[in-house]
């Protein structure tokens, strides 16, 4: 993802031990000494987003306004913690595969909002978040209990706990994409990359090599959740498994970009929590952090191939600090040797920190030659009649063409970056 208001600025195995040791921090526990209970905890920034009309509306119209009650239901009849732990990870798994069912069509149609959209996801997960923090329940809940609430909420609905792989003879693949961001510039907005997620998790594809699976899940918009280490707790179980991994996110207008170089570090743009961060992207080990990593995509064939609508283009282009100098300039053609990241391919946002963490995860657990990186989509648009946030609908005819354009090449090129990949 990346910068696109008003201005644009280019932006955006297994084992315990060695999770720890990628990640930093310790697994919330399920459990935990007696402690006092806390009382409930104050709403979020994009909790208190769900209050405004579009995403009322965009609940009502997709069914999803009813599982929030049912959450809250479900919580109340909890007798103890364990009791409240299985409820949240069934709620929260439940509405994943809701809303993964929804876009691929299975199950009775709710609601008259089309069936491709990511958006009853990103708020229903909300509404479900809120009710969790606003809960008081009988028995005594500790902050550290209520976060590890949250964080199984967060996990399970993400499709974090979903991950499935059935068959020898099939290749693994892996899919990431975004919650919607810059909600307060349009809170209608959606993410082409959280529905290419929905529509393509838990399915087969043919390629040139053969039958793949792919696997899906989706990633908040927020730099804290990226500093603690989501990225890496969720990556570094499947990587050693997998035949090819690619994150996705939003990016320029009107083309993909399959980014060749992502950069170590933070550019500030305010995430959905309205918070900021600039700086060297924080991970483990930083004496060993490099400033640069590459994707190890299949570039040529994907930006060559005929997937879909949109162009394809292999970006090379880089902000950086040269080797002695102190001013950024920006390079056509990549990173110059001993020069400090200001912006990968991606940009400097969430986007490019995400391709820079899945590929310096992949470096670090000894993968070189494991293919993965990132793809930048178009930007999802409205219909131009439709284009003012104040007094626009939530969707158009152009929004869900141009959504599932979007889609369909996203599913294209993955399966041509899986038949190319050596």
């Amino acid at each position: 993802m990346r910068h696109q208001f008003p201005s644009i600025t280019r932006l955006g195995i297994g084992g315990v031990t060695l999770l720890l040791a990628l990640t930093g921090s310790a697994l919330p526990a399920s459990a935990s000494p007696a402690a006092p209970a806390s009382g409930p905890v104050r709403t979020t920034v994009e909790e208190q987003r769900l209050d405004r009309a579009a995403p009322r509306e965009i609940l009502r119209r997709s069914g999803f306004d009813a599982l929030a009650p049912r959450f809250a239901r479900a919580l109340e009849g909890s007798r103890g913690y364990a009791q409240a732990e299985r409820a949240v990870t069934r709620h929260g798994s439940a509405l994943w595969r809701r809303a993964v069912d929804r876009a691929q069509g299975r199950g009775p149609v709710t609601g008259d909002l089309s069936r491709g959209d990511d958006r009853p996801l990103y708020w229903a997960r909300l509404a479900l978040s809120r009710e969790l923090r606003s809960w008081e329940p009988r028995f005594a809940v500790d902050d550290r209990r209520r976060e590890a609430l949250l964080s199984a909420l967060e996990t399970s609905s993400r499709g974090q706990d979903d991950i499935r792989y059935r068959g020898r003879q099939v290749k693994r693949v892996l899919v990431t994409g975004f919650d919607p961001f810059t909600l307060d510039r349009d809170v209608r907005i959606g993410n082409p990359s959280g529905a290419s997620v929905l529509a393509l998790d838990g399915t087969l594809v043919r390629t040139a090599t053969g039958t793949a699976r792919i696997e899906a899940v989706v990633f908040p918009v927020r730099w804290t959740d990226f500093a603690e280490g989501a990225v890496e707790r969720a990556l570094a179980p499947q990587l050693p498994r997998l035949d090819l991994f690619t994150t996705v996110s939003q990016g320029r207008q009107g083309r993909f970009d399959v980014e060749r170089t992502n950069g170590a570090w933070r550019g500030g743009f305010a995430d959905n929590e309205n918070l900021s961060s600039t700086g060297t992207v924080p991970v483990t080990d930083p004496a060993s952090q490099p400033q640069w990593t590459s994707t190890t995509l299949p570039y040529r064939q994907l930006a060559e191939a005929d997937t879909g609508r949109f162009p394809v283009y292999d970006n090379t282009e880089v902000t950086e600090v040269p080797a002695g100098a102190t001013q950024p300039v920006t390079r056509p053609e990549g990173p110059t040797p001993g020069s400090a990241a200001r912006a990968g391919g991606g940009g400097d946002y969430l986007s490019n920190e995400i391709a820079y963490r899945a590929t310096l995860l992949r470096d670090r657990l000894g993968l070189p030659k494991l293919p993965g990186g990132h793809l930048h989509t178009p930007v999802l648009q409205f219909g131009a009649e439709n284009s003012d946030p104040a007094t626009g609908a939530v969707t158009d005819p152009d929004f869900e063409r141009n959504r599932s354009d979007i889609v369909r090449q996203v599913r294209a090129l993955v399966t041509t970056a899986v038949g190319a990949a050596r």
